[in-house]
């Protein structure tokens, strides 16, 4: 009776929304202890209640959830000490570095794989038509022949009718970004666009344009074009037009086109790649400003990866068309991609749940 008692005077001591270690740790999916680490390391500070309880507010609760799906993709505490002291740029820095870090170590465990399955005990599969590109008869259609790398299983993949626009898109962990540089490898002209082209704002490609004069003025050239179209002059358009202007003869992949332009940009830059003839540009995004379905013609290839790693399908631009509304579900406004844009998906591991369990 005495500890019931001493029980409820704890318990009128929480004042809502605030809650107890054990409710937000049951509600985060983590232990007490992780949550004991991350006050140690100070990325979150609970209150005190009269009795001495942790108390978690709605901000403690976000900051958590945060701590723990930069957790979840393997960042370290004193990064994630580093990212919350950050501003948006180095914190856009930081997280460019990791991701670059994990599909890098992503395309280790892939190649190690490789070699522990051996050599392929079926000799009627090409191993080496792993990658090939292949022009049309008329000139302006493209067909590529690969074996779709981890984690797709291997099969052989035919895409073809690409033309001088495509695009590529899926939701998160859907492999889109394996997908699109194994399509990179697929002509030795090919060039894959990354994301590495946005670093210390764009200073490689200046470095380039600085000692390439018939560049830059090709790059000066499609900028006028652009901004006189309404187009938003900046480093990030600088970056892309430099990789877009420079690319060798062969198929163009560019990582996330729209990253870092803004609305009116993304729009101006699609209207003049409409105009554009030659070797196919496949640009892989989530914003409905260069993938806008009631622009799309039918000859630009829309290419889907499902959630659940089936093989990627493509897409025919008319409404109620097989994958449409899929595709729909993967894109977003320009603004919205904007306050997402450093945000990162993580699937609870199994078994990580409950006080036991989590990830600290």
């Amino acid at each position: 009776m005495v500890a019931m008692h001493a029980r409820r005077r704890a318990a009128a001591g929480v004042v809502a929304p605030f809650i107890r270690a054990s409710e937000a740790a049951r509600k985060l999916g983590v232990s007490i202890t992780a949550l004991r680490v991350y006050e140690r390391a100070g990325l979150i500070r609970p209150r005190r209640s009269g009795a001495g309880w942790r108390l978690y507010g709605p901000r403690d609760m976000e900051d958590a959830a945060d701590i723990i799906a930069l957790r979840g993709i393997g960042i370290g505490l004193a990064d994630i000490a580093a990212l919350q002291d950050a501003d948006a740029g180095a914190r856009r820095h930081l997280l460019r570095a990791h991701q670059a870090t994990l599909e890098a170590r992503a395309v280790a465990v892939a190649a190690a794989v490789e070699r522990a399955h051996g050599p392929n005990p079926r000799p009627e599969r090409e191993p080496s038509a792993a990658a090939r590109c292949r022009q049309g008869p008329d000139g302006t259609s493209w067909t590529v022949t690969l074996q779709l790398p981890w984690p797709w299983a291997g099969e052989t993949w035919v895409l073809s009718g690409l033309g001088p626009l495509n695009y590529l898109t899926g939701p998160l962990g859907s492999g889109k970004t394996r997908l699109a540089m194994c399509l990179a490898r697929a002509s030795s002209g090919a060039s894959f666009v990354g994301l590495e082209r946005l670093e210390d704002g764009g200073s490689a490609a200046r470095q380039r344009l600085a000692t390439d004069a018939h560049l830059a003025a090709r790059v000066d050239q499609a900028m006028s074009r652009l901004v006189s179209d309404g187009a938003t002059p900046g480093a990030a358009l600088q970056a892309l037009l430099v990789a877009l202007c420079s690319a060798a003869r062969g198929l163009i992949v560019v990582d996330m086109v729209e990253q870092d332009l803004d609305a009116v940009t993304q729009r101006a830059l699609m209207r003049d790649l409409r105009g554009r003839a030659g070797m196919p540009l496949l640009l892989m995004t989530r914003s409905t400003a260069i993938l806008d379905l009631a622009e799309v013609k039918e000859s630009e290839v829309i290419l889907y990866c499902p959630a659940n790693h089936s093989v990627p399908m493509v897409v025919t631009p008319r409404p109620g068309a097989a994958g449409i509304e899929a595709v729909e579900t993967c894109l977003a406004s320009p603004a919205v991609r904007a306050r997402t844009a450093d945000v990162f998906a993580c699937r609870k591991v199994a078994g990580a749940s409950g006080s036991a369990g989590g990830t600290v």
